[in-house]
């Protein structure tokens, strides 16, 4: 996703890190904007297992 973010203090435009988990019948099922690393995989598979249940 392109998007206005901040760098050393700095608006720029830039590439913003998303996540996107699409389901089986190819719709967007959950965003993750502005991702961090740190934790990301944890929320990811969370949210993944929660979306399992409900179907």
């Amino acid at each position: 996703v392109l998007g206005e973010k901040v760098m050393f203090g700095k608006k720029v435009q830039g590439i913003l890190r998303t996540t996107y988990i699409i389901n089986p019948e190819g719709i967007i099922a959950h965003v993750f904007p502005k991702v961090k690393v740190d934790g990301h995989v944890e929320e990811v598979m969370g949210i993944l297992n929660q979306l399992k249940s409900n179907s």
